[in-house]
Parts: C-alpha cells; sequence; structure tokens
C-alpha cells in the first residue's frame, strides 16, 4: 500500500464513544486495499454534532435531517495531481443511534460508514439496485478483512 495520510478532525462537543484517528485510518486503509487503490491517497474526516450534520446535510443533498456520512469526493481543477480523493463527514450522535438500533457495536458502525464513506470518494454508488448490490458486497468483504460481521444482516 502506498502512502495513505488521514486527516481527522473533531468538531463535537464530546468525543465520548468516537474512535481515535488511529482507527480511522485503518478502516480508510482496508477501504482502499479492498477497492485496489494503490495510489498516494489523502483523505480528510470531520465528526461532527447532530447540528452540523444537518446543515450539511440540507446544504449539499437537499436534506434537512442529519445522516450518518457525507462524502464529497475532491474535485481537482485539471493539471492538479495531487492524492487528495476527498473529504468525509461523519455525525458522531448518529452513528451511535444507529448502532444502538441495529444492535452492533458502535465501533463496528464507525468502521462501516468510514469504509462506505471512502468507497463513495472512489466513486462507488448505490443509485440502482445493481449499483448497491456491489458496493455492499464490497463492503462486507473489507470489514470481514478487519473481523467485522456483515453489517446488512439483521443482528440476532
Amino acid at each position: 500500500m502506498s502512502q495513505v495520510d488521514v486527516a481527522v478532525g473533531y468538531a463535537t462537543a464530546s468525543r465520548k464513544g468516537v474512535p481515535a484517528s488511529a482507527s480511522f485510518r485503518r478502516w480508510v486503509e482496508a477501504a482502499l486495499k479492498g477497492a485496489r487503490r494503490r495510489k498516494a491517497t489523502e483523505v480528510a474526516i470531520r465528526i461532527v454534532d447532530a447540528d452540523e450534520g444537518q446543515a450539511l446535510n440540507l446544504q449539499y443533498r437537499g436534506r434537512d435531517y442529519a445522516t450518518n456520512v457525507l462524502s464529497f469526493p475532491a474535485d481537482l481543477p485539471p493539471g492538479v495531481n495531487l492524492p487528495l480523493i476527498g473529504d468525509l463527514v461523519i455525525c458522531a450522535p448518529v452513528v451511535a443511534r444507529e448502532a444502538a438500533e441495529q444492535g452492533k457495536t458502535a465501533a463496528h458502525h464507525w468502521a462501516h460508514m468510514t469504509v462506505h464513506g471512502t468507497l463513495h470518494l472512489l466513486g462507488y454508488d448505490h443509485i440502482d439496485d445493481a449499483e448497491a448490490e456491489a458496493m455492499e458486497a464490497l463492503e462486507t468483504r473489507i470489514l470481514a478483512g478487519l473481523g467485522i460481521p456483515d453489517p446488512y444482516e439483521a443482528a440476532p
């Protein structure tokens, strides 16, 4: 794997239950490896509260609620060859709530949201059923490599 730089910014009042930057780096690296990306890569991750998550989701997607992860692929001008693939915004209270609702450990759900967002930065999507199935299969394989169960399987 080539050089991977992951910058994590914490913009929440509390970091309780929020993973350390080393975890985010490990999850981004796993996503890049699973997607067979071998070039040097930079990703910025911002951990936000519900208010900022809602404001960003409204501004960029027209949806007036906080969502788990937003992906902003880099849109570099022609001729600018930086390894930046983009930014992720992950909403801490939404991830915590979803993990509890889905009967998953918080760490596993944080890993899933990080892998999911990173794949979006690489161009993967789930707009139609075929894309969704391919992306979910890739996520499941990457997470399995991290010892994390299938995130799409219902909890017992």
